[in-house]
């Protein structure tokens, strides 16, 4: 375990955990500007090219918990480098797809190697530090997180002018990065011995309990929120109300990401002024108030203003829930105990559109930001009622 007094930021083991994250979001974040040139190349209806997306998420469902025991079993690297090379080489092999469900099936293997990054990064983290500089790190891998949420469309975009081909060649990158943690990455063994069983007991002692079930019902709901209202129906609110192009919504969205990204790089400094309960209602009360500004928003200013709230409540609540996972769990159970947080995610990522748009569907595009508010509402009384956090938990 580190220890030192010095800036994490002179910890050399920091600047790889944050290429993985932003290898990990890189699978659909850049490669979204090139649909509508997939769809003219390979002559495919426009629902079709969802799944793209599908292909790559899915493997992740599954494989998390299996990464994630393998992880605790023999050490991080022995997962983190086979799946860093699987997804730069399945992913440089899409641009030579001769067809659409070959590239389907390329995706399915990128997603395969995409599928324990997500929470071996967090894992990393709590085995290399703790307390307050835990805390910190995780903000600002969360502030990562987030401008590479914002910069990939942009990057994607210009990438796909060339095209669609060479969105493709961005997942090169993580083939040296595999190479770097080979030689570079001084994260401690689990020496983990015990019996399967023992094991998969201490896993599910970890997870069974109130305040766990909590956060991670709560991490549901904001991916719910997130993938449901917000990126689907935000963009289609402002192009009905105000007639808003593609760059004006791009903008719209990416201050949202810059706020979050701003706000999660100071949650050391928030965690020192803040406890860590009113975190998480300062959080889920962003996300509220946010979605009730978008039902009545008629102007570029009132937007502004919602994206803003609504990048405040993500930037603190949720580093705020990794960093309290990851504090759970032992070195020993602590990959697979964070993979089964991965897994939530997921759920809420593939839930939150089909949720919402039954919702648009019944009752209209307003009722999909009350449907947000309500959620929000549900996160809080979960706050109050399950999770019960100690200072230095």
């Amino acid at each position: 375990m580190i220890t030192s007094e010095n800036s994490v930021f002179k910890n050399k083991n920091l600047y790889i955990i944050f290429c993985i994250t932003l290898v990990a979001v890189m699978g659909v974040a850049s490669i979204t500007p090139a649909f509508p040139d997939i769809i003219d190349y390979f002559k495919i209806d426009t629902q079709q090219v969802g799944w793209l997306i599908v292909a790559f998420t899915l493997p992740g469902i599954f494989l998390a918990p299996v990464t994630g025991m393998l992880a605790d079993r023999y050490g991080r690297k022995l997962i983190l480098v086979p799946s860093l090379f699987l997804f730069g080489v399945a992913g440089v092999a899409c641009m030579f797809a001769p067809g659409f469900y070959w590239l389907l099936a390329l995706r399915f293997v990128q997603g395969i190697g995409a599928s324990s990054l997500g929470s071996l990064n967090i894992t990393v983290i709590g085995d290399l530090f703790s307390g307050q500089r835990r805390t910190a790190v995780m903000g600002y891998n969360a502030s990562v997180l987030s401008v590479g949420t914002a910069a990939y469309p942009a990057l994607g975009g210009v990438i796909a002018t060339l095209g669609w081909q060479y969105i493709f060649a961005l997942p090169v990158l993580a083939i040296p990065l595999g190479i770097w943690v080979i030689g570079k990455l001084e994260s401690p063994q689990p020496n983990n011995k015990k019996h399967l069983k023992d094991y998969f007991g201490q896993v599910w002692k970890t997870i069974n309990q109130k305040a766990v079930w909590g956060l991670l019902i709560i991490n549901v709901i904001v991916f719910l929120i997130l993938y449901g209202t917000y990126l689907n129906y935000f963009p289609i609110m402002m192009k009905k109300r105000l007639g808003a192009d593609s760059s004006h919504i791009g903008i719209m969205m990416s201050l949202m990401s810059v706020t979050t990204a701003l706000v999660s790089s100071q949650l050391g400094k928030i965690n020192r002024m803040i406890k860590v309960r009113p975190q998480l209602i300062i959080g889920s009360l962003g996300y509220l108030l946010a979605s009730v500004i978008m039902v009545f928003a008629g102007n570029y200013w009132m937007l502004a203003a919602a994206v803003i709230v609504f990048g405040l409540g993500q930037g603190i609540i949720i580093p705020s829930i990794q960093n309290l996972l990851v504090g759970f769990a032992s070195i020993e159970e602590r990959a697979a105990f964070m993979s089964v947080n991965s897994m939530v995610l997921r759920l809420g990522q593939t839930l939150g559109p089909i949720f919402v748009g039954f919702i648009f569907a019944i009752a209209g595009l307003n009722a999909t930001f009350y449907a947000g508010a309500v959620m929000a509402f549900i996160m809080i009384l979960i706050i109050l009622l399950m999770v019960q956090i100690h200072r230095n938990q």
